[in-house]
């Protein structure tokens, strides 16, 4: 019974998060995982699993849930016509690419280092959603291949180190390039997929002393299979919302619980 007690308010903190997560992949384009990382960070921490490999093991469990949020919330986004395929298809090598060298910066860096490359790089695309401008254009078309030769990889890298499907990246690159807000997050919950497919499979293969039990490699199976049921559903209501509502003012509110958490992370680093 006593046991019975700890594991329950645990599965319904991750089912909260996993729904909380889930809704905001499909509707803001940004990654469940940028909710994922934190809160995973701060559970298994709160269990007494603060090794030094505890963020990469929130990295990698956050990326396994990617491809559960992804496929469903981009299957949900085609039925509505807006995923830009062609584009998914031209950037798939370079992203993927990127993913599994990501994988491999993760693995040689330990929970100190992480934290602090999460909090500053998570601050950063806090400021942008708090402040960017969907008017803001560096071109009205999508640059060509000497462009994707060199962010592909930097995106798919990024994304890997901070535990996201991409979206934060993604979504403003393409609409600085003159894509349509609502087809540029229907076309990020793409790159997730084709970000969490390969480095998932790598971070199988790269186990974490000191992990949580019923860790894989790098991979919380408990965490996933909750996270990974939960968001499954909740990924499509954001798909459906994101064509109902106007984003706007949802991101500057998000961007500010993001900064909160961008600074706190930060503090426990550095302090």
């Amino acid at each position: 019974m006593e046991h019975l007690t700890t594991i329950l308010p645990l599965v319904a903190i991750l089912l909260a998060v996993g729904a909380f997560a889930g809704v905001l992949a499909g509707l803001l384009g940004v990654g469940g995982g940028i909710v994922l990382v934190p809160a995973f960070f701060y559970l298994f921490n709160g269990l007494g699993y603060g090794s030094d490999g505890l963020m990469r093991v929130c990295v990698a469990t956050s990326m396994a849930t990617i491809i559960i949020t992804s496929t469903r919330s981009v299957t949900a986004h085609a039925r509505k016509g807006a995923v830009e395929w062609q584009l998914l298809r031209d950037w798939a090598p370079y992203v993927a690419g990127g993913a599994l060298l990501g994988v491999f910066l993760v693995s040689r860096l330990d929970t100190h280092a992480l934290t602090i490359i999460f909090g500053t790089l998570v601050m950063a695309i806090a400021l942008y959603m708090a402040f960017g401008k969907q008017s803001w254009r560096i071109a009205e078309g999508m640059p060509g291949q000497g462009f994707r030769l060199w962010f592909g990889p930097l995106m798919g890298a990024v994304s890997v180190l901070l535990g996201i499907g991409g979206g934060s990246i993604s979504t403003p690159m393409q609409t600085l390039h003159g894509i349509p807000i609502h087809r540029a997050v229907a076309t990020s919950a793409g790159f997730g997929a084709i970000m969490a497919v390969p480095s998932t499979v790598a971070f199988l293969l790269t186990p974490v002393e000191g992990a949580p039990p019923y860790t894989v490699g790098s991979i919380n199976l408990p965490a996933l299979v909750v996270i990974g049921a939960t968001t499954a559903i909740t990924a499509a209501w954001g798909a459906a919302l994101a064509h109902r509502l106007d984003p706007k003012p949802l991101k500057r509110i998000f961007a500010g619980f993001l900064m909160l958490v961008a600074l706190n992370m930060l503090r426990k680093a550095l302090l």
